[in-house]
Formats: structure tokens, C-alpha cells, sequence
């Protein structure tokens, strides 16, 4: 059994969720022994037999050409679809009717719904992160519910060690307010959150990846003029200093449109801080009772849930659940008893 792993083309500047699920289902999969390769789009003599199986991380245009060719060389392939959206799946369904007459038409037209329906239905098995996740591909995009397994998302354990003075002595900061991930993508909701904290009388930190476009430079100008907050741009994710500011801070917020499930609460998670995160995405699945959940969409309600969480003591409640449940050698078992199913 060969594993390969494959996903769009620029996964590696993104380095977002999609890009660590990745590298770490790897690097999990190869410690129970697994043979795992990057798929290689350049090797010319590149052959997949019976025993060669794909795993594809997303499910849009971006891996369609992929999922297409694979199919037409008779290929097995798995598809974690990483999808997920805040419109209820009958106005999904309603857009793709809607959309039929337009394909009659225009025979090379097709919405990205359609893709993922396309590539999701080809596969052997469709991975979603969460039964939100799945819910949505079955009653939104009429994806085959026979073929779905959910499988979670990991968490790297070492997070739960971590040091808290490394980031105290750098930046002469404790207990502040967290904030992981990128600044302009919409779906991060960076105006929201940043209104918030500016009306919070608190500490807080921000380490962003600032997108060039004109949220990013919005979030960027209302960081520089806010006094209590304090922006790192970018660390490197295995920089102990990465994990110590978890350690360090109080509470981590995650208040964005949807997340499946949000990587970075999780390691947060781990060291014990209080968890602030938007309940759409299948977040609840993975916090429970264990975080604060606000609408991404009020300002007042995101300071409401960080000023909750900040009067709360930090425990290892949720350290504890997540070790049990979401820890990277538990994923990899699971998803190496899928593989074995799939390739019989």
C-alpha cells in the first residue's frame, strides 16, 4: 500500500489549515509505518496501480483537473473536501437549479457547488472534518452519503508542553488576549475582531499572515493605532516561541465567519488557554462545552464572549478532552483503517 498525498498548487504559500492537515497526516502516517509520498504532478514516469491509493485535501476547482484525470485513468483517490459555507444547503441546492438552464447554454460553464459535487461523488471515500461538514455535502451539493466518513481533524500533542516564559521574556507579556491566522480573507472576520478588542480594556496579541489587499491593509492600520494590541507577523509554526504564546496568553479567540474545526484552538487548546470561537463550522463537535461561542457577525457579541472568557480561570479541561480525542496518532490510526477498507 502507497499513500499519496496531493492537494492544489499553492498549498505551500498559503500555509493554511489545508497545508498543516496535510504535513501532519504525513509525518503521522509514516510513524505507524506507512509508505507516504507527495504526490509528484512532474514525474513523468509516474504509474498508480491496485495497490497506490490518492488523498486529496480539498474538494474545488483547484483539485478538479486532479480528481478528473485520476478517475479517467481509473485511480482510486479519497477527498478530504475542507468545504463549508454559512448558506443553508436548501439555498445551495436552489442556486445549482437555478444554474441548469445557464449549463444548457454555456456547456463549459460550472459553478464551484457542481465541482465539488463531481470530484466528492468520484472519490472512494469523502473525508469531511466534521458532521456539520458532511451534513452540508449531502443536503446542499447532493453528495453520496454512503461514501462519508467523518474523520477529524489533529493536534500535535508537544503543545501541551509548552513553555509559557519564552514568550513572557521576549515580549514582556502574560495572560493577554490570542489571536493565530490570517488578516484579509473575508472569512476571517479580522474588522470584527479587531473592533472588538479595541473596545476591550486588555492586552491583546495578534500573529497574522496580513494579506496585501484592502482588508489586510485595513487591519493592518487599525492594528498600528491601537495601544493595547500587539502584532507579530508570522512565526514559524515549529518556533517554540509559537507554542509558548499559547502557553502564555489567557484567552484565544477564533471568532470568524466558519471554521472546520480551526486548527489553532486546538493547540491553544492544549496549553490550557480559554477558547473563544465561531459556532459555525462544526466547532462544537471539537469545544463542546469547553469554549465561548458568539456571533462572528456582532462586534458585541465577540467582546461579550472574550470578557466572559477572561474572567474565567484557565483549567486543562479542554487540554484533557482534546488529548483523548483529537491528537494526531489517534487521527492517523483512523485514517490508516480507512485506507486499508478502501484499497481491499
Amino acid at each position: 500500500m502507497r499513500i499519496h498525498l496531493a492537494s492544489y498548487q499553492s498549498i505551500m504559500l498559503n500555509r493554511g489549515g489545508p497545508t498543516y492537515k496535510l504535513l501532519h497526516t504525513k509525518r503521522a502516517l509514516e510513524e505507524l509505518g506507512v509508505d507516504v509520498k507527495l504526490f509528484d504532478m512532474w514525474d513523468f514516469n509516474l504509474k498508480l496501480t491496485k495497490d497506490d491509493l490518492v488523498h486529496i485535501f480539498l474538494a474545488n476547482i483547484s483539485t478538479y483537473s486532479l480528481a478528473t484525470n485520476l478517475k479517467l485513468y481509473n485511480a482510486k483517490y479519497v477527498v478530504n473536501p475542507i468545504i463549508f459555507s454559512n448558506h443553508p444547503a436548501w439555498k445551495i441546492r436552489l442556486y445549482q437549479k437555478l444554474e441548469k438552464p445557464i449549463n444548457k447554454l454555456f456547456i463549459r460553464s460550472i459553478s464551484d457547488y457542481k465541482i465539488t459535487n463531481l470530484i466528492c461523488n468520484n472519490a472512494e471515500k469523502i473525508l469531511p472534518n466534521t458532521i456539520d461538514e458532511g451534513n452540508l455535502l449531502v443536503n446542499g451539493m447532493d453528495v453520496n452519503r454512503d461514501k462519508m466518513q467523518v474523520i477529524h481533524n489533529g493536534v500535535e500533542k508537544h503543545f501541551a508542553d509548552a513553555d509559557s516564559s519564552l514568550f513572557q521574556q521576549k515580549y514582556g507579556l502574560k495572560d493577554f488576549i490570542l489571536y493565530v491566522g490570517h488578516l484579509g480573507p473575508e472569512r476571517k472576520n479580522g474588522k470584527n475582531i479587531i473592533k472588538a478588542l479595541q473596545q476591550i480594556e486588555h492586552p491583546a496579541v495578534i500573529i497574522a499572515d496580513i494579506l496585501h489587499n484592502e482588508e489586510g491593509e485595513w487591519c493592518r492600520k487599525e492594528i498600528e493605532r491601537s495601544k493595547n494590541i500587539t502584532l507579530i507577523e508570522w512565526l514559524n509554526h515549529d518556533d517554540p516561541l509559537f507554542a509558548s504564546a499559547y502557553a502564555a496568553c489567557h484567552t484565544f479567540i477564533l471568532p470568524t465567519k466558519f471554521e472546520t474545526p480551526g486548527r489553532a484552538a486546538l493547540e491553544a487548546g492544549l496549553t490550557g488557554a480559554n477558547i473563544v470561537i465561531t459556532p459555525k463550522g462544526g466547532t462544537k463537535e471539537y469545544f463542546g462545552d469547553y469554549a465561548e461561542y458568539p456571533d462572528p457577525n456582532s462586534v458585541s457579541s465577540i467582546k461579550q464572549s472574550i470578557e466572559f472568557a477572561l474572567n474565567k480561570k484557565r483549567t486543562l479541561d479542554l487540554s484533557n478532552h482534546i488529548i483523548k480525542n483529537f491528537i494526531w496518532t489517534i487521527i492517523a490510526e483512523e485514517t490508516l483503517k480507512m485506507y486499508k477498507n478502501v484499497l481491499k
